[in-house]
């Protein structure tokens, strides 16, 4: 099956926020061009990876485009922790990216300003949804930039993969696929350990065909299921 993906780059970030203790805080900066080419890089090799870990039966089809205005508003998703969801996102989701163009939706957010030491509170490099009305029908995934070194520091292409996978994992768990406990994050939990050269792809790759063991199962995403994917509107981009 080829995934149709869309990655939007959001070079500006300008938003004010209620920080606990500290009132309103305002948070205003861009993306270096390194920053911008390291997250770009790092998303190139997104698709070799799905590709090499599912032994050729998932594609990655990519565009990229990056975004002029300023991302404006972030959302609060827990307590004092925030992230560009669909809502703060819509307007390019809405032109970009209606119903049934993509399969998938990455942004790529200035969560950090490197230099200044400042960032939008939030805990998590990435966060990933399944796909949704809201989500225009795609899976949904944000990954923040960072340090040169944390882009290198796993398999290239790792973070996305890994944000890319819940949403993935939701999309077959919907449709009869039983998903191990904690679906892309259950790698330790199932006795894998991750790799310093290539992060947690042995577990991604169980995942990815289907035989993470589990009890007496092996759960995951078989070779079937990517091969003969329900052709609902949700997954038929035009």
């Amino acid at each position: 099956m080829i995934w149709k993906a869309l990655l939007l780059v959001y070079v500006e970030l300008r938003v004010t926020l209620p920080i606990a203790s500290r009132g309103r805080r305002r948070f205003h900066h861009r993306l270096s061009p390194q920053g911008i080419a390291d997250a770009i890089d790092s998303f190139l090799g997104f698709p070799g990876l799905v590709c090499n870990l599912t032994n050729g039966a998932a594609e990655i089809d990519c565009a990229i485009k990056q975004i002029a205005r300023p991302l404006n508003s972030v959302t609060e998703r827990e307590k004092g922790e925030f992230w560009p969801s669909p809502d703060d996102t819509r307007p390019e989701l809405d032109r970009l990216a209606p119903v049934g163009q993509y399969h998938s939706i990455f942004v790529f957010w200035p969560q950090h300003d490197l230099d200044n030491q400042q960032s939008v509170p939030g805990s998590a490099w990435g966060l990933g949804m399944g796909a949704s009305d809201c989500t225009n029908d795609a899976t949904y995934a944000a990954v923040a930039n960072a340090p040169a070194p944390d882009w290198r520091n796993e398999a290239r292409g790792e973070v996305w993969l890994h944000e890319w996978l819940h949403g993935v994992c939701h999309h077959f768990a919907e449709r009869g696929y039983p998903m191990p406990e904690r679906d892309a994050d259950g790698g330790q939990l199932h006795g894998y350990q991750r790799s310093a050269t290539s992060g947690w792809t042995d577990y991604y790759r169980d995942l990815m065909r289907g035989v993470v063991v589990e009890g007496d199962n092996r759960l995951g995403i078989p070779r079937h299921a990517w091969n003969k994917s329900p052709a609902d509107s949700r997954f038929t981009p035009r």
